[in-house]
């Protein structure tokens, strides 16, 4: 789910993480550091985008049946942005959805003019495609599926989530939360559950745990992979959690492992976007993953939290 919205993040944090501790290629202190200024800047910069998830200005759910949506007050799904009467949404009994817009709406579904068709959500793309994209003005919308429900996730270059942005704070770099840790692969791989802030709960699998220690403690971190072959993706909170930090996770990804070795440079600890909108769907951390100990690196809380 994250994939998507976090490749080139991911891909930016893998070659920060491999190089970091290459022995030809040692990172002097003043060069670790451009490194996490310049991950934080691309972060932002995809933050902020006129698709980025500051953008999220709805997350409406679709009952079977018609839906009839658009800015008026007398639509099933009122949206914030857009004409009063953009079109009607039919999802049918099987959870598929189409779409006819009314007359003159000016919206367009994946960039053409065309009247009615069916929307494929973003758990049914195939490859590198994207869920079907229906715009009008500056704002659009594309379905999303979680766990069999269907909902509109409802984007608007001009939401105020966006125009008004207060930016991130964070603690300052820290070099020793750039940490080695010891990689224990799990054959098979153990399930683990993740729960969600919309209240689903997904059962993923976790290939294996990253092992390190703090100031004479062992702590353990379950990641699983979004994509087969994937980066691993930590779900993780600890005691900075609602206090310095968002209470609900934070996330880092990490490169695959290498000789029973995988790196966590907390320092590229960041928020989720529920952090940000309330119109996201992020999951939580699990027990497993909530640490007794204050991570002092990455992103602090939002300022501007909704």
């Amino acid at each position: 789910m994250w994939r998507s919205v976090l490749t080139g993040l991911v891909l930016i944090t893998g070659v920060a993480l491999v190089h970091a501790d290459t022995p030809q290629q040692a990172a002097t202190p003043d060069a670790y550091q451009q490194s996490i200024e310049k991950w934080r800047a691309e972060r932002v910069a995809r933050l902020t985008a006129a698709d980025g998830w500051l953008s999220l200005i709805g997350l409406e759910w679709l009952q079977e049946g018609a839906n009839k949506l658009g800015s008026a007050a007398d639509n099933d799904i009122i949206l914030q942005a857009g004409p009063t009467h953009l079109g009607v949404i039919t999802l049918d009994s099987s959870g598929q959805a189409s779409i006819k817009l009314a007359p003159g709406s000016g919206a367009t579904i994946d960039g053409k003019p065309l009247q009615e068709a069916a929307l494929i959500d973003d758990m049914h793309v195939k490859g590198d495609a994207a869920p079907t994209k229906v715009a009008f003005g500056t704002a659009s919308f594309y379905v999303i599926d979680r766990e069999g429900r269907k909902a509109l996730r409802v984007k608007d270059a001009e939401a105020a989530t966006r125009k008004h942005f207060l930016g991130i704070d964070y603690f300052p770099i820290d070099r020793s939360w750039h940490i080695v840790a010891d990689w224990v692969s799990f054959d098979p791989p153990h399930d683990l559950q993740i729960g969600s802030v919309i209240g689903t709960i997904d059962t993923v699998k976790v290939p294996g745990k990253a092992v390190f220690t703090r100031d004479g403690r062992t702590y353990e971190l379950l990641p699983y992979q979004e994509e087969p072959g994937g980066e691993l993706f930590f779900v993780l909170a600890d005691r900075t959690s609602g206090h310095e930090t968002y209470g609900a996770a934070r996330f880092l990804y990490a490169a695959l492992p290498q000789n029973g070795k995988v790196v966590l440079d907390f320092n590229q600890a960041y928020n989720p976007p529920c952090s940000f909108t309330p119109f996201a769907t992020c999951p939580l951390a699990p027990p497993e993953n909530r640490l007794d100990l204050r991570i002092t690196a990455g992103e602090k809380k939002y300022r501007g939290a909704h």
